[in-house]
């Protein structure tokens, strides 16, 4: 018998080694569920045939500039719907202050006219209850104009001079800013009836029993109508003497010295001819003569002395 090769058989492939845990390697073979899976497909999908991430950003941005340019022109549109309204009350503002000045000029003007109206009438009673002194007694309460001989002071600030702030000469302890201030021009004019003169105006404005010198921000005022530089003083008096007294006094020093330290720009000359308008009213609100009152006291006078 021919002999037959022994049949072998295939031996069979080794056993997984994690045969005894399918449950726990089917789990880790589809750890995704397929939900997720095809979810994941259609976003590759899209991603594939989509923009391009350059493209999309260029659209982001046109996008933006779009919405920009919206905003932009709706308020350009609202700003000119609003442009007539506020020209309008711009216009009714500017009407109402020209009306007001037109207003307060007239006021102004019917206030001079009284007051000379009655610096008249008060001229006219002191002529007539005055006597032989009405003329003098008018001249010294500045009811009357004036002439004759006397100086012409002129007071200006610094050629830097600065405004606002007050100075050393107000002892506030700020810097100086070179400008004239009303105390100043109230030691200049004291000065002045120190030195002689019978009357004074400054800058047109004359100066009585009654007069004031004040000061609101960098204006001065004279009885409260504002002054502006340079401040012109004119006395009326002996204008030779007054030119020499005037410098050598207090006050002259005292203009000396803000001239050196300060800027201040000032000259005095004597004048052959000097006039001096009337103040606009003088208004004496408690004060009343005494009729006989001097007579009374010397007769007093004599009765005790006997």
């Amino acid at each position: 018998m021919p002999q037959q090769d022994p049949v072998r058989s295939t031996p069979a492939p080794p056993a997984r080694p994690d045969a005894s845990m399918s449950l726990l390697t089917n789990v880790m073979d589809h750890s995704l569920d397929e939900g997720y899976a095809e979810a994941a497909a259609r976003r590759e999908a899209a991603g594939a045939t989509g923009l391009p991430k350059a493209l999309k950003a260029k659209l982001g941005l046109a996008a933006g500039l779009l919405l920009a340019a919206v905003v932009v022109t709706v308020g350009a549109v609202k700003a000119q719907e609003a442009a007539p309204v506020i020209a309008k009350e711009r216009e009714e503002l500017i009407s109402r202050i020209e009306t007001e000045t037109a207003d307060a000029d007239r006021l102004q003007k019917s206030v001079d006219t009284l007051r000379s109206e009655v610096g008249t009438k008060q001229r006219e009673a002191l002529e007539e209850h005055g006597g032989e002194q009405a003329q003098l007694v008018a001249l010294l309460a500045g009811a009357t104009e004036v002439r004759g001989p006397g100086v012409k002071l002129v007071v200006d600030d610094a050629k830097d001079a600065r405004s606002g702030g007050g100075g050393p000469r107000e002892n506030q302890g700020f810097s100086d800013t070179g400008r004239v201030r009303d105390r100043d021009m109230q030691r200049i004019v004291n000065g002045l009836w120190q030195s002689g003169a019978e009357a004074i105006a400054v800058n047109g404005q004359r100066l009585t029993a009654l007069s004031a010198i004040r000061a609101a921000g960098d204006a001065i005022l004279v009885d409260n109508k504002p002054l502006v530089p340079p401040y012109t003083v004119l006395a009326v008096g002996d204008g030779q003497k007054l030119a020499s007294r005037f410098p050598d006094s207090f006050e002259g020093l005292y203009l000396h010295a803000l001239k050196e330290n300060f800027g201040i720009r000032w000259s005095i000359s004597a004048q052959d001819d000097v006039r001096l308008p009337a103040a606009p009213s003088l208004i004496v609100r408690t004060a009343q003569p005494q009729a006989g009152g001097d007579s009374k006291r010397a007769a007093d006078t004599g009765k005790g002395t006997s």
